[in-house]
């Protein structure tokens, strides 16, 4: 029986559509790309003659060929080059790497991501704002989600409702948490391998910021019994609103670098505690 006739072989040697070589790019420091399966993102630290190493948000740093590997950049395509001399018409410079308000290297535009199983709770409303301000672009990225206690007396219970394991990280921001006060004693009680509560010295998460964003001396001390929120409102000479007192206090809070390093520092610990890798 003759067989159908299905046209050339597409296998066949010199059969195959040419496919367009992606766009050149210099590999210049800060460059921020992902690798061709998009499990690697980073910003270029060394570019050597047959090889670029990446560094991403945690320090951690991968070697990878420079031909033929593809890498994405901002979602495109593109064939990182070794730099040389000034750019031509076949590898287009990019600018300086693109910071998140928490100083890490922006990630490239990408698709939104499903939310992991792990979680960081917060204290209160006005730190899950602060931490969105300020952390919002790598929590994203990295699909974590932040929700809010609206009290530390309700830890356990969530604790106990959550369930953490593994790859159900949970991760807690307390303020005040002090030795043998009340939170530390909260804390202690839920503290397992995948459960992780730290905290900052404040009172509240307003001094969190530093009196040099809002352009005053220090944060006014406040006799125990008076409420902290409205004494500092007092001794500060601002209106007696304190939703109106916060927003002026978050828009002044542009960076981390406008952040006390006991806050800052705990955040941090918290991202890196949730998203380790095999903890997702």
């Amino acid at each position: 029986m003759r067989s159908r006739q299905y046209g050339p072989d597409v296998l066949a040697a010199g059969s195959q559509r040419r496919r367009p070589q992606p766009r050149r790019v210099a590999a210049e420091p800060g460059l921020v790309v992902e690798d061709a399966t998009a499990r690697f993102c980073g910003a270029v630290v060394l570019c050597e003659k047959d090889a670029v190493t990446l560094e991403d948000r945690h320090g951690t740093r991968r070697v990878f060929p420079l031909s033929p590997a593809t890498f994405l950049l901002e979602g495109e395509p593109v064939m990182l080059v070794r730099p040389t001399g000034p750019a031509g018409p076949g590898a287009q410079r990019p600018g300086p790497a693109a910071r998140t308000a928490s100083g890490s290297v922006a990630a490239p535009p990408s698709r939104a991501k499903v939310a992991q199983a792990s979680r960081i709770y917060v204290e209160g409303r006005h730190d899950a704002e602060l931490v969105e301000k300020i952390w919002g672009d790598d929590l994203r990225d990295a699909g974590v989600v932040v929700e809010y206690l609206g009290g530390i007396d309700d830890l356990p219970a969530i604790v106990g409702r959550f369930r953490p394991g593994p790859g159900q990280r949970l991760g807690v921001l307390v303020d005040h948490l002090v030795d043998g006060s009340k939170e530390s004693r909260l804390a202690a009680s839920v503290q397992s391998r995948d459960v992780l509560v730290v905290g900052h010295p404040y009172v509240d998460v307003w001094a969190a910021v530093k009196p040099a964003a809002l352009g005053i001396a220090g944060w006014p001390n406040i006799p125990p019994g008076t409420p902290w929120k409205e004494g500092v409102l007092r001794a500060l000479g601002w209106p007696p609103d304190t939703a109106a007192a916060w927003q002026r206090i978050l828009r002044s809070a542009t960076s981390f670098a406008d952040l006390e390093p006991e806050f800052l520092g705990r955040v941090e610990e918290l991202i890196d505690f949730v998203t380790e890798p095999g903890s997702r």
